[in-house]
């Protein structure tokens, strides 16, 4: 077969996006505006949520949820090791305690019972993440939650509605996924996107945040509420300013500004009318994984596990009874086939960040274990099926040589 070359993930960009990004040009508003509120509204009819929020990335998201629930430092939140660093680092933002725990054994999902052992009476918030755009149990958290919630201590009124640790997924990479008929977005407390170049729907750079309705929660209120932490805390917003006379404003607190432009939701506007058929091809692609890959020697994540859907953002594998130097070796080797390949993720106790905050990887294992023999495979709606089966014949050949 002849030498291809592969991209790993980029960004399927087709004419409707650069239509709308020129209206957008040629309309007089480039910043957050219109485009940007009706991207928020159909976003939240998409996860079947009452309001979204859409700001510059999905950090900035996660970041703000822990702002507006009052987190703060002497509170801890829990995440898992096995994430990218965005998971973790926003907790530290907010100058709480990151807690890390394991993953299950041959798992990318978080240890469950670890995770239990793992609350206290700081514990606020925990941070399950959607690896590869596979949801987490997210019944089995709950239900951990609930058992542990005589420990919660609130610290304001918006803790003391829920009454419990609240659930705040790094749904990074599962927007579009489903559990147990549920859409990603309306399964945890609260849930963050992700719309950077390489995820399934991208905007460039930005994401989204949803949240579930709970009796007693004013969700115009909570909008409001991040509306002002993303623009430095001003009561008014370029749009609401721009009508004659309405000059005036207030900073309401040292907010942060991390606001989507009309830019960018009019890409993610044209990437969510077409995100049905985009969906639909990524779940032919891995099907097609499924078919060629050698299941004796390759480990292939499961993006459909039951009453569960992924958004197969990911082609997770895992090469069977390897160490980090073969790995590396093999990741050189497809590279030189002319297939970009990657590892998701470096478990964070390995980065010199989370060593220096007191992580040793010792403590996690499980997590390392997945980490030494992980290989990521191109998985993007710009793939062809010759495309996926030059890379199922070429890593075959590789991993068995």
């Amino acid at each position: 077969m002849e030498k291809k070359i592969i991209r790993f993930s980029p960004p399927d960009i087709s004419k409707e996006e650069i239509e709308n990004v020129i209206e957008v040009l040629k309309s007089d508003w480039i910043t957050t505006g219109p485009k940007t509120k009706e991207f928020e509204a159909k976003i939240a009819e998409y996860c079947g949520t009452e309001k979204a929020v859409c700001l510059n990335s999905n950090t900035a998201c996660q970041e703000l949820i822990l702002k507006v629930l009052g987190v703060r430092p002497g509170d801890e939140v829990i995440t898992s090791a096995y994430t990218y660093t965005a998971s973790a680092s926003i907790i530290d933002h907010v100058g709480a305690k990151i807690v890390l725990v394991d993953t299950q054994k041959d798992s990318y999902e978080m240890d469950y019972d670890a995770l239990e052992k793992a609350i206290t009476e700081k514990t606020k918030v925990i941070i399950p993440v959607d690896i590869a755009g596979v949801m987490c149990d997210y019944d089995k958290i709950f239900e951990i939650v609930e058992r542990k919630k005589a420990l919660f201590k609130p610290n304001n009124d918006f803790q003391k509605l829920y009454g419990r640790i609240i659930v705040a997924a790094d749904a990074a990479h599962s927007f579009g996924a489903t559990y147990k008929g549920k859409r990603s977005g309306n399964v945890a407390d609260f849930a963050s996107f992700s719309f950077h170049a390489v995820k399934n729907l991208t905007t460039a750079e930005g994401g989204a945040l949803t949240w579930k309705h709970v009796d007693g929660l004013d969700n115009d209120a909570l909008y409001k509420e991040f509306m002002l932490w993303s623009l430095h805390g001003q009561s008014k917003d370029a749009l609401a300013k721009d009508k004659l006379g309405a000059w005036e404003y207030d900073i309401v607190y040292t907010g942060q500004k991390c606001n989507m432009t009309d830019i960018m939701a009019a890409i993610g506007l044209a990437q969510l009318e077409r995100y049905p058929k985009l969906l639909s091809r990524r779940k032919e692609l891995v099907k097609l994984y499924n078919e060629l890959l050698d299941s004796d020697r390759i480990d292939i994540i499961k993006h459909e596990n039951g009453d569960s859907v992924s958004s197969m953002h990911l082609m997770l594998t895992r090469v069977k009874g390897i160490d980090v130097e073969k790995r590396n070796k093999i990741i050189v080797e497809l590279a030189e086939a002319g297939i970009a390949s990657n590892v998701h993720y470096k478990p964070l106790p390995m980065h010199t960040a989370y060593k220096k905050l007191g992580f040793k990887i010792e403590d996690y294992p499980n997590a390392y274990d997945m980490y030494q023999n992980e290989i990521s495979l191109p998985l993007h709606t710009k793939l062809s099926d010759e495309d996926v089966r030059y890379i199922c014949e070429k890593y075959n050949d590789i991993v068995k040589a």
